[in-house]
């Protein structure tokens, strides 16, 4: 019989998971970083890499990376998911060193850095793939379904800080070895993630763990839906098959489809826009940041001091109250890096916020249903896209409305992609069909970001007035398709 409530865990049993997925996570934000400094790249390159060219390397590279899931996700649900993850962070930090390498080379002697880019990426964007598979299908065994509101917490705040590694602290290290008087040294934003993630490699080969089981605790029943049976043969592609017609998660992953078009057409984006129309220098708190827009050292500390008391009066408390006192806390004392920190820090954030509530929500009032926290998210998304079409202006002095704009449709799409590729893909995959799943679910994400790289490097082109037009009927349909799954809900057997 599936287990309704979540076993209580011994303290060794959670120190235990916590080394299995902080190191995890880490690994998975430095991988965005090896994934998103394409974009600081570009920003740096200026008419070195057009708009054109920078959609087009995006746009085939996800849509590798979106159609290497049905390779990976299968093979990831046979291997396990420390060795897919063994091997993405394996790949991507050779390529990532590949392509800091013909960068240079290319910057160097005046040569073209397009196919070399264009080819290198969409490589790096092959071994990115395991990624997201091999997180869900190792915690897919470490957390019982109603523990995971709080697992799609997690999973947001390992995007969020990736994204900070990926726009800020690329666009410092830009910033630290740009020679006096002269051009960016772009390469060394490839350099970096590609040997931290090799640093991980070794950490990970150390800690990481498929199973409680194979860590020296006991496995438990996680609750989940039994997509395939222990013991039943299914080849890959039977099994993405079974996906393929899950009632549920074919519309999961028809709105991470829009969540795809939408996080990135304002993630990858907007950076450029500012750039590009606005002019910002490096020095404004939308590009790399300034500490003093977080009011100094003191408002850091401040913010700091609040933030870890209320987490330790959390740790002190029970229930809802406990998980919102711990949220609140963590929200506090990041607030600061939405000043400080540029654009990256903004988006770091929205997605702590984003990841954590849509989860707290999921959890305890909705009873581990995932559409409804979806569903508000994506209103929030459309109004925010609508407040876009009206606020585009080429004066940097009025930049507030629309960054607002973005940052709580930045909140909006990573909550629901950590609730929905993170945590619902576990739900309703099973802990048997985890990988498989969230390789289906992540795969339609990256066909939609391939899609907004093509069409808004064109269009932005044109005129960037086009750019808001495109990305409003997502957040409709998107918000329409939350509905439908508004009252599902994993059952054992593979009901929902």
């Amino acid at each position: 019989m599936t287990s309704v409530l979540p076993p209580a865990h011994s303290r060794e049993f959670r120190v235990r998971r916590f080394w299995n997925w902080f190191p995890l996570g880490i690994t998975y934000a430095l991988l965005y970083m090896g994934r998103y400094n394409l974009t600081v790249a570009k920003t740096s390159l200026g008419s070195l890499m057009s708009k054109e060219d920078f959609g087009n390397i995006f746009a085939v590279g996800t849509w590798v990376y979106g159609l290497a899931f049905l390779l990976n996700g299968p093979l990831t649900d046979r291997i396990g998911g420390r060795r897919a993850m063994l091997l993405s962070a394996t790949g991507a930090g050779v390529v990532n060193l590949a392509l800091g390498v013909f960068v240079q080379r290319a910057l160097e002697s005046g040569g073209s850095v397009y196919w070399p880019t264009l080819v290198l990426y969409a490589v790096n964007m092959y071994f990115q793939s395991f990624a997201a598979v091999a997180i869900v299908k190792v915690n897919a065994h470490w957390f019982h379904v109603r523990e995971r509101g709080g697992f799609s917490g997690i999973f947001g705040t390992m995007i969020a800080s990736g994204i900070f590694l990926a726009f800020t602290v690329n666009g410092w290290i830009l910033e630290l070895t740009k020679p006096a008087g002269g051009p960016d040294e772009t390469w060394w934003v490839f350099y970096a993630p590609g040997a931290l993630l090799l640093v991980m490699l070794l950490v990970e080969s150390l800690l990481l763990r498929d199973s409680p089981g194979q860590a020296g605790h006991a496995d438990f029943d996680t609750g989940d839906a039994v997509t395939a049976k222990e013991g039943e043969a299914l080849t890959g592609w039977q099994l993405t098959l079974r996906i393929l017609t899950h009632p549920v998660l074919i519309v999961i992953a028809l709105i991470e489809f829009c969540t795809g078009v939408l996080r990135q057409g304002v993630m990858n984006w907007f950076p450029i826009y500012a750039k590009e129309v606005w002019k910002l220098d490096g020095a404004h708190p939308l590009r790399n940041g300034s500490w003093e827009h977080a009011g100094g050292v003191f408002g850091l500390c401040a913010a700091l001091a609040i933030g870890v008391a209320m987490i330790w009066a959390g740790t002190r408390m029970q229930g809802r109250t406990r998980r919102l006192s711990i949220t609140l806390g963590t929200t506090i004392a990041l607030f600061p890096f939405a000043f400080g920190g540029g654009w990256g820090g903004l988006l770091f954030v929205a997605g702590v916020i984003g990841g954590n509530v849509a989860g707290f929500c999921s959890d305890l009032f909705f009873q581990s249903r995932r559409g409804p926290s979806a569903a508000f998210f994506y209103a929030l998304c459309a109004v925010c896209v609508g407040v876009m079409i009206l606020t585009l202006t080429p004066d940097p002095e009025h930049w507030q409305a629309l960054a607002v704009a973005v940052f709580l449709i930045s909140i909006s799409v990573i909550g629901t992609h950590g609730l929905l590729s993170g945590t619902a893909s576990m739900d309703f995959g099973g802990r048997r069909a985890a990988a498989t799943a969230t390789g289906v679910i992540d795969g339609f994400v990256y066909l939609g970001t391939g899609l907004q790289a093509l069409v808004l490097g064109h269009l932005t082109t044109e005129d960037w007035a086009y750019w808001p037009l495109f990305l409003l009927p997502f957040a409709v349909v998107g918000f329409l398709l939350c509905l439908r799954i508004w009252n599902a809900k994993p059952r054992a057997g593979g009901g929902h």
